[in-house]
């Protein structure tokens, strides 16, 4: 029989594969947001030195600059190989779908991104060896650089959510699985969360400096603020554009998700405003550890449960509306030569078509339906659950609405093999494997 092109699964215990992933994003993304944010702030700033003849800002910039360089560049270029390494073991198939469809929008980021280091070690040592104005275009070419590099990440990003357009799946087109309707409010989303962080960043600096000069340090912490402000108000106007450009899955779920995200995200945006109103009319009473704690609350309370949103609102895909988050393939992708997989997987059972099932699991018996239900769950929900019953993050245990192991199984064959649930997979099973796969998730109990 042929065998479905699955690899092995990567399965941390109590957190699940995917929360792996997401917490070496989101600190990868403060640091690359933070990058992104600073070169316009930069461009900005210079100007402003280069017209007004301020040569105390450059001092300014040459500090950020340094920070820039440890925080965005240094833990940036940790945690994107940690993204990678992370994402390639919990879902190969969703990193092989954007390879193979975005593979030289890729490297052209790639070039991008080659600039933006240049870039960064020009401007902080360059800053008093070169005359102001090559200075100025300069840091113009790597606030472009560093945009350019978002703008071609967040349509990859983009892609995962749901392809630019219907018509990839028959062309297989790049440009069809770039530009969409998602895409565009989602960068504008990300540039105006980039500017906020990096403006709340930016008073991290202005404090410390207020010890050394203290008007230049109260000066740059109340134009922060007012940075930080705008930011604010770009990230919440174009959320909600952007929330209204999802497909139905997401929607569904975020439905259900509103309340809590309202309640939180009003918390947060009181907290942020008392904070920037304070930076702007009292710049002097944000201190260094005041300045440091509410960079830590925007990660903590601001970035992950944005990332962990995102990421849940995709489900039940990976990419493009086409890959399950198990791996499994959805539907076909004719531009591609993509196969769905989901009437295979009925025809013959997950045990029968994963390459990597030991032989004596293929079959199901008396003596190893317990370590066989465990093997079908870790590869059919894993990607989304934990799976013991103190799992951290969607423990699968908690989540059922029932106990015994026959309605246990009931209970599945209409969330999974009915779809009766639109952010779950679809995903129909041969009668014993669904047996198994209860008896295991009931003996959890």
């Amino acid at each position: 029989m042929e065998m479905l092109g699955l690899f092995p699964v990567f399965y941390v215990p109590e957190f699940g594969s995917a929360w792996l992933m997401g917490i070496t994003g989101t600190i990868h993304i403060l640091a690359s947001h933070t990058s992104v944010g600073a070169a316009l702030i930069f461009a900005f700033l210079a100007r402003k030195a280069y017209k007004e003849d301020r040569p105390e800002i450059y001092d300014y910039m040459k500090k950020y600059g340094m920070f820039l360089l440890i925080f965005s560049y240094v833990i940036g270029s940790i945690t994107g190989p940690g993204i990678w390494y992370t994402a390639t073991a919990a879902s190969p198939r969703g990193i092989s779908a954007l390879i193979h469809n975005f593979v030289w929008v890729w490297a052209t980021e790639w070039v991008f991104f080659v600039y933006e280091v240049v870039g960064v070690f020009a401007l902080v040592y360059f800053t008093e060896k070169i005359d102001r104005k090559t200075h100025l275009r300069l840091t113009y070419t790597f606030a472009l650089a560093s945009v350019g590099t978002l703008a071609l990440i967040i349509g990859i990003i983009s892609f995962m959510m749901w392809p630019g357009t219907q018509q990839f799946y028959t062309t297989g087109s790049a440009s069809d699985a770039f530009f969409g309707i998602n895409t565009f409010p989602h960068m504008f989303l990300r540039i105006g969360f980039m500017i906020m962080a990096s403006g709340i960043i930016g008073m991290v600096i202005s404090s410390a400096l207020k010890k050394e000069n203290p008007e230049l340090g109260a000066e740059m912490t109340r134009t922060m603020g007012i940075i930080s402000a705008i930011g604010g108000f770009l990230t919440l106007f174009f959320f909600m554009w952007y929330i209204g450009t999802l497909p139905e899955n997401a929607k569904v779920l975020l439905g259900k998700l509103l309340p809590d995200i309202i309640e939180s995200r009003l918390i947060l945006t009181a907290a942020f405003m008392v904070y920037f109103a304070m930076a702007i009319f009292k710049p002097r009473w944000i201190s260094t550890p005041l300045a440091s704690v509410m960079v830590l609350v925007i990660l903590v309370a601001g970035l992950w449960p944005g990332e962990k949103l995102r990421e849940s609102l995709r489900k039940p895909f990976v990419a493009g509306q086409y890959i399950y988050s198990n791996q499994i393939i959805a539907r076909d992708v004719p531009g591609k030569g993509i196969k769905s997989e989901v009437e295979r997987v009925a025809q013959y059972g997950l045990l029968k078509v994963h390459p990597f099932i030991p032989a004596n699991l293929r079959t199901i018996t008396p003596e190893n339906k317990m370590q066989a239900g465990e093997v079908l769950t870790k590869i059919a929900c894993s990607n989304c659950h934990s799976l013991e019953k103190t799992g951290k993050y969607r423990p699968l245990a908690k989540l059922l609405p029932t106990k015994d192991a026959e309605s246990i199984k009931s209970y599945m064959k209409d969330v999974i093999g009915q779809g009766l649930v639109p952010y779950m997979p679809k995903i129909a099973l041969p009668d014993e494997e669904y047996d198994a796969m209860a008896a295991w998730l009931a003996a959890q109990q």
